[in-house]
């Protein structure tokens, strides 16, 4: 895996990882106010979230980056013969 595409995959991760992420253990606000969402969390803790979704996304690409180099996965095989199967249809 090359340097662009081993930050392309991170991001990619990263992202998917927050959205998951963001959810966890949000309390909504229990008065109304001017400028205030009935849905708006209390304590949104985004620092937390961001580094708890850094960690993980390091992880999960770490496991992919050995998967890659270590060719347990092939991924450029299972990409020629999913064209394969579609030039066929």
């Amino acid at each position: 895996m090359g340097p662009v595409s081993g930050i392309v995959v991170y991001l990619m991760i990263f992202w998917t990882a927050l959205f998951c992420i963001l959810p966890w253990g949000n309390k909504p606000h229990n008065e109304q106010g001017e400028g205030l969402a009935g849905s708006a969390p209390k304590n949104p803790r985004l620092k937390q979230k961001f580094l708890i979704t850094t960690i993980v996304s390091a992880i999960i690409w770490t496991v992919i980056y050995v998967l890659i180099e270590m060719e347990i996965v092939d991924w450029r095989l299972m990409a020629q013969q999913m064209a394969g199967e579609e030039g066929r249809l």
